[in-house]
């Protein structure tokens, strides 16, 4: 099954399950529950820390649940805050979620030493999903912004085309993986 944010974040071939990690949550697991999918595939747009450019697309099977006061030492958490449904030795782009989208340039460039590659709001809630109900799950990303101070008029600015580009590139991995 392939799903995606929702709002404005939709495509034609995805499942909307909500925007953020509680909506996310709350209706994955409800899916999940009624009528459990074989597996996975999120889709959607992603803030870059500096390394990924904009329009890169990447795969990813490894989410993070880092918020920045943790980077500035004024917060820790006794949680696991790393899901990861990678089962091979591939190094994969580490995608944090939050429920903000991360503005300061010179904070976030710390994600980057962490292994920390891109943020999108949603991605964590769907591996920690998925690994609860034992599911196979990745996610693909287009980059859209830069987490900077221009970082929502960068995504509006180039939300369109990434969305485009994320139809054409899932569209060409399903008919590989079908052709196969």
């Amino acid at each position: 099954m392939i799903i995606c944010a929702g709002n404005n974040e939709t495509f034609d071939f995805a499942q909307p399950m909500g925007v953020g990690l509680i909506e996310t949550a709350m209706n994955l697991t409800r899916l999940c529950l009624f009528d459990k999918p074989e597996f996975l595939l999120f889709v959607g747009s992603a803030g870059s820390y500096g390394d990924a450019k904009i329009f890169d697309i990447i795969e990813s099977k490894t989410a993070a649940n880092v918020e920045l006061a943790f980077l500035s030492n004024d917060a820790y958490t006794p949680l696991d805050n790393v899901v990861s449904t990678n089962t091979d030795d591939a190094k994969d782009i580490v995608v944090n979620s939050s429920n903000y989208i991360s503005t300061n340039e010179e904070l976030t460039a710390k994600f980057l030493k962490l292994g920390i590659g891109i943020e999108n709001m949603e991605f964590y809630a769907v591996l920690k999903i998925a690994q609860e109900f034992d599911i196979p799950a990745g996610g693909v990303f287009c980059i859209t912004n830069y987490t900077n101070t221009n970082a929502h008029k960068e995504f509006m600015a180039n939300h369109d085309k990434a969305k485009e580009l994320l139809t054409t590139h899932v569209k060409k991995r399903i008919k590989e993986l079908t052709a196969s």
